[in-house]
Formats: structure tokens, C-alpha cells, sequence
């Protein structure tokens, strides 16, 4: 891998990663499109690494106040939420160890992440409209809701769903504001990145340890710092529109280079 490529899919990484457009399906597309061989999981972790520094170096501050109420005063409403974070994230952990080998093959078939692009994107764009249809927001994530929105993450092991797609339109679905399904979202990303490390870090050997590498993991954190201030300020104002119709555009090429080439 070339450093400019290593760059590109931190790029990459990081805009979908924060974008409810799929990391993982654009990472796994960026071979379809230009050739050359995917990297595999344990690149697309060594990526993740940089996003989850991106989270936690943007919300700082929550997430020290999540983790002190959490140990100090764990009935408080941020003190259950920092312990509903990780209860809501074993269902995705569940899921990637057991279905990990389909997720690195049977799942990333150009077709169905074509699929899941524009499925998903018209389930974002139905959530995202029935919020904004609605009146008061709920303000408190309870146990069940966290755990609705948790299971729903799991759903992202295929390409093309989208982490933090199904995340915010499963939270908006429960009533959730555009704001905060966001920021759930990125706090739910921080366990399951974490955990997917952990796993693949036994596949990483010292020759991996490379300039391609540094400046993917460098491209990828302050993309996502960038990406996440953006996102926030964006959906202020704004709905997820233009994202659900890039993913329409984006299913729809990939079917018809997928028929082209056939």
C-alpha cells in the first residue's frame, strides 16, 4: 500500500465512520472501483483506532463527566447512561465475534451493499422525518431505549448499513433529537471500536508498523475531528436528506458498474 492510498481510505474512514454513509462498505468499495486488493479487517480496525481518537478528543469533556458520574454517582442520569453505553454495545460485540469471517467475505458482495446503501438510507430518511413531525423529543435514554438502539448497531456488521446510520435512525425512531441520536451514536462507537482493536490486534505483526500506515491512522484522526464538528453543526439545522440521497447515488453506481463489468 502506498501512502497516498493509506491516506485516501483514512479519509474515507473517517467521513463514513461519523456520516451515516458506511465506513466499512466504502472502504471495502474503494477496491471495487480502482482496483488493487481490500486490505482487510485488520486495516479497517488500525483506521478505527483513529476515529475513536477523533471521539474521544472531541467529546472530552462528556465523556470524563459520563465516566466520573458513572463510578461516583452511578444512579445520577449520566451515571446510568455511562453504564447503558456499555451494556448497549454487547450486542454489536456479540455479533462481530461470531460473525466476524462473513462480515470479511460473504458480506461485502458489491450487490447487497448496494442493497443495504439505499434501504437503509430510506429508513434513515423516514426516521429523520417522522422526528421532525413529532412534538416534544424525549430527553432521557433508558435501559430499553439504549438497548434498542445497541441492537440495532449490531445490524452495521454488514457493509452498507452504516453504524452511525442505524444508530441515529434507531434513536430517532424512540424520539431521540437529530443532536442527541448523533452523540449517542459516537458514544456507542467508542466500545465497539475499542473491543474490535482488541481482537484484531493479534493479527498485526511488526512489519505492519509502517509509514502507509501512520499517515492512514493521522489522515483518519483529523478527518473525523473535522467530520464530527461538522456533522454536529450541520444537523442543527438540517436534516440527514442529503446524506440518504448520496447513498441512493452511490447504490445505484455501484449496481450499475456491478452489471457493466459482468
Amino acid at each position: 500500500m502506498t501512502v497516498l492510498n493509506a491516506v485516501l481510505l483514512g479519509i474515507i474512514q473517517a467521513a463514513g465512520e461519523f456520516l451515516p454513509i458506511s465506513s466499512s462498505a466504502h472502504l471495502a468499495l474503494f477496491s471495487f472501483f480502482f482496483g488493487g486488493q481490500y486490505q482487510g479487517l485488520a486495516f479497517d480496525v488500525a483506521l478505527h483506532l483513529a476515529t475513536l481518537a477523533a471521539v474521544a478528543g472531541y467529546f472530552w469533556r462528556d465523556i470524563l463527566a459520563l465516566a466520573k458520574a458513572g463510578l461516583y454517582a452511578p444512579k445520577s442520569a449520566d451515571g446510568r447512561l455511562f453504564w447503558y453505553i456499555g451494556i448497549a454495545s454487547m450486542p454489536a460485540a456479540v455479533c462481530g465475534y461470531f460473525l466476524a469471517g462473513a462480515a470479511e467475505h460473504a458480506f461485502r458482495n458489491p450487490l447487497l451493499m448496494a442493497a443495504l446503501l439505499i434501504v437503509f438510507g430510506a429508513l434513515l430518511m423516514f426516521a429523520d422525518r417522522r422526528g421532525s413531525a413529532a412534538g416534544n423529543k424525549r430527553e432521557v435514554f433508558t435501559l430499553g431505549a439504549m438497548l434498542l438502539i445497541g441492537c440495532a448497531q449490531a445490524l452495521a456488521l454488514a457493509p452498507g448499513v452504516s453504524r452511525a446510520g442505524i444508530t441515529i435512525t434507531a434513536a430517532l425512531l424512540l424520539g431521540f433529537g437529530r443532536a442527541q441520536s448523533a452523540k449517542v451514536s459516537f458514544f456507542l462507537s467508542m466500545p465497539v471500536i475499542a473491543g474490535a482493536a482488541v481482537l484484531e490486534f493479534k493479527n498485526l505483526t511488526p512489519a505492519d508498523i509502517n509509514a502507509p500506515l501512520a499517515a492512514g491512522f493521522l489522515a483518519a484522526l483529523i478527518c473525523g475531528l473535522a467530520v464530527i464538528k461538522f456533522l454536529m453543526k450541520y444537523i442543527q439545522t438540517r436534516s440527514f436528506d442529503v446524506f440518504v440521497y448520496y447513498r441512493w447515488l452511490l447504490g445505484a453506481a455501484i449496481i450499475a458498474v456491478y452489471f457493466w463489468r459482468s
